[in-house]
């Protein structure tokens, strides 16, 4: 294994942005883990920003050796393969978990929440008019 003086330029300023970048993106997962109020809000942030983060320091990291090494990055693209299939099963695992305690314990669950508030007043305003006596 050379050095790390040995990697060219251009190449450590790539790899310098990729893993900012995706250091960033960790960031604003998590900021937004501790900030959103409800549960089913709080799934979004680690699920849209996990996915990014670890494929941009995957990929920073893949560049990195690939120059350094001369080797292929297998192991940087199963790491991103494996997370890409498994952060959506187990963030729709845990949202379903959570929606099933919700109703089987009988708390309210508002539409807004699981549905989004614009989907949740579409699917309002589409119900038929109930008739009057």
């Amino acid at each position: 294994m050379t050095s790390i003086t040995d990697l060219p330029v251009w190449a450590a300023v790539i790899v310098c942005l990729l893993v900012l970048a995706g250091a960033i993106f960790s960031l604003i997962g998590a900021i937004g883990l501790v900030r959103l109020p409800e549960f089913y809000q709080r799934l979004h942030a680690p699920g849209l920003t996990t996915s990014g983060a670890v494929i941009l320091v995957s990929l920073g990291s893949g560049l990195c050796f690939a120059l350094l090494d001369g080797r292929w990055i297998i192991h940087e693209l199963l790491i991103i393969v494996f997370t890409l299939i498994t952060t959506p099963i187990t963030l729709l695992l845990l949202g379903k978990a959570s929606l099933y305690r919700d109703r089987t314990e009988g708390n309210d669950v508002p539409a807004k929440i699981v549905l989004g508030p614009s989907i949740a007043e579409a699917a309002v305003n589409r119900l038929p008019e109930l008739p009057t006596e």
